[in-house]
């Protein structure tokens, strides 16, 4: 007999909490991480270097979003099949995810490498701030092919439940990299060469734990063959297409609010490369929620069990909303110390004040529209959440940044992605809702309607 998946029984919001506290702690810890490199990088006292890294950031965020919608996609299919007792068929798709991540992403950094100067430049970037966040992201893009493959291998422990194991790999790899940075910068005066190094090794420790955790240890995970690659990559790309062009409409809708912002000049270019560290930091728990929360969504769905999906979906709005006014207060509270500590100068400090003040908020409703994506990609309708994500950051976010730029100034960049945010997230959440509350069983959603295609069952391809 199958071992039950994990998430079949006990209390959906005890899954809920548990999932995301992990996972924040996880994402939380590699972004802290990522904004301590930055605040070294602010200490060698140069305002264009923070400016370049925000540029580059701009446009890396794209690529690590392909690898993140891999990751999803992976989640949403490996946690059905053991939702249905499949767990065979579910390290199959473990495996085969691996190699279409690393594939897709060799891909992505190839083209991302090869245009990096057009890239860095069309976002605003110019001279010598240019040259700089095209010589980082040509160090750093490659990387991103080895993390791709951890950040599946990371899925594939939250599938099965796994998640303080798929903690302990950001955990410890982020130690390493809070190590060597300040080596890297100043003991070995490299500066911002520095800064990408420390981040390159990052992405290589990560693959290192999630292989060791996923594959040695937990043996989740298949060897990838060939016949497995060709029977699994339709029904895997089935959801992880739409989850990655799900992903993309962030990074987008972030390239265009720094095109705004990039016509302010370096003071605002740099608080702007802070809120964005500030963002993932302090919102880990918002960003883990949305891939927590997907193997819960998956295994229940595969087993049929429908009132605990509509369960997980109520208590993961109330535990989005609570977290998110406990975070508002506390950014209220520490923005004078965050100015001091990256040295945000004049209009830099505007931007950031405007950020804590209004843009913070904005995150009650755009954490409900990250329960809905969850929902969406889990529950057989991936392309709806690329719906309302590429309503938000590729229709509404530029022109109510533009137009309130317009008015405001800098700050009116924050105020309009606030506003954007608060349209569609009352909107996604609202029609997770009703989408949720009206399922009955698995084969009421065998197509979706976007993409007739079938959603994939973990027994279409068993082995025979």
């Amino acid at each position: 007999m199958a071992e039950q998946g994990r998430f079949l029984t006990g209390g959906t919001m005890g899954h809920v909490v548990r999932m995301t506290a992990t996972g924040a702690m996880g994402i939380t810890f590699v972004f802290l991480v990522d904004a301590a490199n930055l605040f070294w990088v602010s200490q060698l006292g140069q305002p264009q270097l923070v400016a370049a890294v925000g540029f580059a950031y701009a446009v890396q965020f794209f690529s690590v979003s392909v690898a993140v919608g891999l990751m999803i996609g992976a989640t949403a299919v490996i946690s059905r099949s053991i939702g249905a007792g499949n767990r065979e068929q579910a390290r199959r798709q473990a495996g085969a995810a691996v190699v279409i991540a690393a594939t897709v992403l060799t891909g992505v950094v190839a083209l991302i490498v090869g245009f990096r100067h057009a890239l860095v430049g069309f976002a605003g970037a110019e001279g010598e701030t240019a040259r700089l966040a095209a010589r980082y992201l040509a160090i750093t893009i490659p990387s991103l092919i080895p993390m791709s493959a951890a950040l599946v291998l990371s899925g594939t422990l939250r599938a099965d439940g796994y998640g303080a194991k798929a903690m302990y790999i950001t955990l410890s790899s982020g130690t390493v990299l809070m190590l060597v940075d300040p080596v890297l910068i100043f003991w070995m005066g490299w500066g911002l060469d520095g800064a990408a190094i420390g981040l390159v090794l990052f992405r290589f420790c990560l693959l290192g734990v999630a292989t060791y955790f996923a594959v040695i240890q937990m043996a989740l995970v298949d060897r990838p063959r060939v016949r497995t690659l060709r029977n699994i990559a339709g029904p895997f790309m089935g959801v992880a297409g739409p989850a990655i062009a799900t992903q993309m409409s962030t990074p987008a809708g972030n390239y265009l609010l720094t095109i705004v912002m990039g016509r302010y000049g370096d003071e605002a270019m740099a608080a702007w490369a802070v809120i964005g560290r500030l963002t993932v930091v302090v919102f880990g728990g918002v960003f883990a929620l949305s891939g927590a929360i997907g193997g819960i969504f998956g295994q229940n769905f595969g087993a049929g069990q429908m009132d605990r999906v509509r369960s997980t979906y109520s208590n993961a709005l109330v535990f989005c909303g609570i977290y998110t006014l406990v975070a508002w207060a506390l950014m209220l509270t520490a923005t004078p110390y965050v100015i001091a500590a990256f040295g945000l100068t004049g209009l830099g400090q505007e931007v950031l004040r405007s950020f804590t003040l209004v843009g913070v908020g904005g995150f009650v409703f755009i954490g409900a529209l990250f329960v809905s994506n969850a929902a969406f990609n889990n529950l057989g309708r991936p392309t709806w959440s690329t719906v309302v994500n590429w309503t938000k950051d590729g229709v509404l976010s530029y022109p109510a940044a533009a137009a309130l730029a317009a008015l405001f100034g800098a700050p009116g960049v924050i105020f309009g992605q606030a506003v954007a945010g608060a349209v569609m997230g009352l909107i996604a959440a609202t029609w997770g809702w009703f989408y949720v509350r009206g399922l009955r069983n698995p084969e009421e959603v065998a197509l979706d309607p976007v993409h007739p295609r079938p959603y994939p069952n973990p027994d279409r391809h068993r082995r025979r």
